[in-house]
């Protein structure tokens, strides 16, 4: 079900994104048009959020039963993700600042991702608002969900280990396909592994993942401020 999921939202982005370019529709003209940004950020986390309630309905699970709302320690949990932010910057940041480098070194020119590319030249405060959004709400949520609750327990329970730990944390770095990034985000997805062990709690990775990337988009706000400065 869930791999079906999550290739008809694919399917489906790709169909909407080819007609509506096709046909010329305001903000789908070209493939880095919001619109067309909007269709591929959801074809996966838009898919996966609809596969939440469809999930938790089958299973009878609530939501705070699957965030770990009202267990002990939660309090504890939180500040222990929130207490992980600045050692997971310190290595993420030069880690993709290394990865960066040596792609130029082999010949390949590092590429931002289309989002990070229209979230810095973007002038509405609509689609700003949009990608703050998408990047501490809508993503951490969905992607904890799928890789921190569903795909990294299916594999530990049946002794899948190693599988458990570096293989659904590689998926996820592989998932935002951009090579200069890969490293970081596999290093990021390993510690959210950990504190969803350490906490037993899906709230802990979430806030985490959130504070990663509202972490990331300040410092993307304030490259774009400075050089509009300059």
């Amino acid at each position: 079900m869930l791999v079906a999921a999550l290739l008809a939202g694919f399917c489906l982005a790709s169909l909407a994104e080819g007609l509506l370019q096709g046909g010329h529709i305001r903000f789908f003209e070209t493939p880095d048009s919001f619109g067309n940004l909007l269709l591929g950020t959801l074809s996966l986390q838009g898919m996966t959020w609809i596969w939440m309630f469809l999930f938790l309905k089958m299973h009878r699970v609530r939501w705070q039963d699957l965030l770990g709302f009202g267990k002990p320690g939660l309090g504890m949990g939180l500040l222990l993700a929130l207490g992980c932010l600045p050692v997971v910057l310190m290595v993420a940041l030069p880690l993709q600042y290394v990865s960066g480098m040596a792609l130029t070194k082999i010949g390949l020119t590092p590429h931002n991702q289309r989002a990070v590319d229209l979230f810095l030249t973007t002038q509405s405060p609509a689609e700003l608002g949009y990608f703050v959004f998408f990047a501490v709400v809508i993503a951490p949520v969905a992607e904890e969900f799928l890789f921190r609750a569903v795909l990294y327990p299916l594999a530990r329970d049946r002794g899948w280990k190693t599988t458990a730990w570096v293989g659904v944390s590689f998926l996820f770095a592989l998932i935002h396909f951009d090579a200069a990034i890969f490293i970081p985000l596999f290093v990021l997805a390993l510690v959210l592994t950990w504190l969803y062990e350490k906490t037993t709690c899906l709230a802990a990775p979430i806030l985490l993942h959130a504070s990663f990337n509202a972490a990331n988009l300040l410092l993307l706000l304030a490259a774009k401020w400075y050089y509009s400065a300059t």
